[in-house]
This record gives structure tokens, sequence and C-alpha cells, in this order.
């Protein structure tokens, strides 16, 4: 906290107050900036997810329980499935198949429509492709006929114009150390604020107007909201490997014991290029306490990029834990 700057740290903390059937929010916010660029990670997960499952509303043949596979590939999964995968342990491999049903500009244009923004999806994660055709996936009919989804084809991206958009003093590409700083200028672009918007509208749909709402059923939102409180022993990972905090950094982050049974987390955290970022609803179910909190830290105490020597364990994750706690703590004061 008492340089936040080589931190790029930015907070926003919402208080949530309920009156009768109307939910309302006092919002907080600490150094939030949309021209100053983070990389948002596995983020940008969550909002693919949701339009996943609104998609699949909209279909009459489909649903998140239908079998497919990505034309090249042999893994056979369903919607369902790599969406509790996004949230369970952030998989990216889900989340580009995910993808290659959405398409880029799909995603963009369906939440700009919604009032969410700014936001510029523009690859997929892993190796970050930046193939403006998705590739077909062959959708199972039934037990053993298939059929081919038309492919996609999306706008190239543009470079970004934005603060902080080049970092650090160095990078490392295919085992060669380049000094200067590393662009993301191509990368994808999800704002704090903009992550904020996406979790408020799906926890708390009726404080929206419909046009601005995620189309889901009340089954959809269910599924999401379980999904993204799902711990990964719960979804069947190895707890020795997936810890519960193994993607919750907020209030318990700088453990590896098991989480408190009253405490949920509704969450969809990313980590990549020294960036931590966590955007989540924490609810106390012993205490009533409860509260929307995004976070994004950058731990890169060496300013190289791409050298997988990042100070999450030692810095970043129990800033956010400490963080959050600090906050929990008051909110649980105020309401006694």
């Amino acid at each position: 906290m008492a340089n936040p700057e080589a931190y790029e740290l930015q907070v926003i903390f919402s208080r949530i107050h309920r009156l009768k059937d109307s939910i309302g929010f006092t919002d907080y916010s600490y150094r939030l900036s949309d021209s100053s660029y983070f990389y948002p990670a596995s983020t940008v997960k969550f909002p693919i997810a949701v339009l996943t499952l609104e998609k699949l509303n909209k279909l009459d043949t489909l649903d998140r329980h239908s079998r497919f596979f990505v034309e090249g590939d042999t893994l056979v999964t369903t919607f369902a499935q790599d969406i509790s995968r996004v949230f369970a342990v952030s998989d990216n491999e889900a989340n580009n198949r995910l993808m290659e049903f959405l398409g880029q500009d799909a995603i963009n244009n369906e939440l700009a429509a919604k009032g969410v923004g700014p936001v510029r999806i523009a690859h997929q994660l892993g190796e970050h492709s930046y193939n403006p055709t998705t590739s077909p996936l062959l959708i199972y009919l039934n037990d053993s006929t298939t059929t081919p989804s038309k492919p996609i084809v999306n706008t190239a991206p543009q470079p970004l114009n934005l603060k902080n958009i080049r970092k650090g003093r160095g990078y490392y590409e295919e085992d060669s150390l380049y000094m200067g700083p590393f662009d993301f200028s191509l990368k994808n672009y999800y704002p704090l604020s903009t992550q904020h918007q996406v979790l408020k509208r799906v926890i708390f749909p009726e404080a929206y107007p419909k046009e601005q709402q995620f189309h889901i059923s009340k089954e959809q939102r269910n599924f999401l909201l379980n999904a993204m409180q799902t711990l990964p022993r719960e979804a069947g990972y190895d707890e020795a490997v997936y810890y519960d905090s193994y993607c919750k950094f907020f209030l318990f982050g700088d453990r590896h014991d098991r989480a408190p049974a009253h405490i949920h987390i509704y969450n969809k955290a990313g980590w990549a290029y020294g960036t931590l970022t966590d955007c989540a609803y924490i609810y106390d179910t012993d205490n009533g306490v409860e509260f929307l909190l995004s976070t994004t830290i950058l731990v890169n105490p060496n300013g190289i990029f791409n050298d997988d020597d990042y100070a999450y364990e030692e810095t970043g994750i129990p800033f956010l834990a400490e963080l959050s706690r600090e906050l929990y703590e008051k909110e649980k004061e105020r309401l006694k």
C-alpha cells in the first residue's frame, strides 16, 4: 500500500443494501481506471461461460448437456462440463472450446448490447490463438450421429492504445530474453469495472432493466451460481493438487486447508504475466455478511515477463487474502 503504482493496484468494493424486494449498492473504488491496462488472464472466462448459456437458451436443438467435440480434436465433452471446469480449476482448453462455440465478435457485441464495457476479447487462452475463424464443433444428435456447426469469421484485433499497455524492462520469447517493454496491445482487455458489471448482473439481475440482464433461465442461472462457488474437490479434482483456495484468492487464498463451510465465494479469478485478479461475491451464511469485491495487482519484482518468476505466493495472494479479510471484518462489525 506504500507504493500502489508499482503494483498497478485497483480495487472495487460494493456494499449491498437489501430493501424489501429491491437491491442497492454503495460502490467504493481505489485507483480504478479503465484506461490503465492490466492483463485479465482467466477472468475473461466468466462472461464467456455466461454467454454460452445465453446462446444455448436461444437454440431449440441444444442445451448445456449436449455432447460435442471440436473438429481436429478427440475429446468429447458437454457445455456443462466445460463451464464447470472453467470455474473449478480455470481450465484453458474448456474455455477455448466455448469460444469456438461463440466467436470473439459475438462475445464483444453481446456484452456491449447489455451496456457492459469497455471490453475486447481478442484471443483464446494458453497458446493465445488469434485465429479470426473458429473451428467447427461436431455436435452429437444421438449416440453416434454428429452434425457440424458453421465456422465463425471474426474481426482481427487492432492494437489497444492504453496506459501501461507496454510493461516491464524485458521479456522472454522462445527461450530468448529481449530487453525492452512487453507489448500487451493485441491481448484481451477486460478492465476491473467491466468485470464488476458482469458480476453484479449475474448475482443480482433484478437490479438491472431487462435489456441489460443476461437472458438465461432460472435453472441455467442456478447451475452457473453453483459452478461459481464449487470447490475443486467438490468437482472431483485431487484435493492435494487443487486445494480449496486454488481459484479463490479472497479470505483464505493464503491457506491450503479446507475453506470454512459457512463462507460462500462466487467468483472468477485469473493469474498470468505476474498479474493476479479476482472478482467475487462473498456471502457468510452464519453472520449475514455479504459484499462484492474485485481487485487486481501486479507482482513482477524483476520486471521481466514470461520468465515464470512472479511473486504470486509471496506477495500477491497474501495481499488479496488480507485485504478481503479486513473488508469482511469491517462489514461484520457494521452489522452488529
